[in-house]
């Protein structure tokens, strides 16, 4: 799948433009580069999708922020990706309709390869990217 990739942090923009400035790291636009298999899906390789791909749970009744809250859990693979010093997920993104939200930053050893937002939006697209130290970039997405 085709993305701008920031050569400085890994960001992917998926709504078809790089942005004048990273909303991660705040490198300019000159730093994006336009990749056409910047982003795997479960179709581009199979043998590992089930490590990489990411599961959204969408949970439409929050128990922490109890009026207007749609709670999004993601967790990478459907089997449970390694956390190891030598293989690893950096980071997850979260974007609704094709628009970056937030990034989730990942340490090997010490946490478990999922992370959860708290959304105060309850309809759109949401696109999930993990990235994998070895395996690159994967997505998956579901409509809130």
């Amino acid at each position: 799948m085709k993305g701008f990739v920031c050569k400085v942090c890994g960001f992917i923009s998926i709504d078809g433009t790089a942005p004048d400035k990273c909303p991660v790291c705040g490198a300019p636009k000159t730093s994006f580069e336009d990749k056409q298999d910047a982003i795997k899906t479960a179709k581009d390789e199979v043998s590992l999708s089930e490590k990489h791909t990411p599961v959204i749970v969408v949970v439409r009744k929050c128990g922490l922020i109890p009026d207007g809250c749609v709670d999004v859990h993601v967790k990478v693979g459907s089997v449970t990706h390694p956390m190891l010093a030598e293989h690893y997920i950096t980071d997850i993104d979260f974007y609704i309709d094709n628009k970056y939200i937030s990034r989730v930053l990942l340490t090997p050893e010490k946490l478990n390869p999922a992370a959860a937002l708290h959304l105060k939006v309850a309809t759109g697209k949401l696109s999930v990217i993990e990235h994998c130290n070895i395996h690159g970039a994967w997505i998956a997405e579901q409509n809130l």
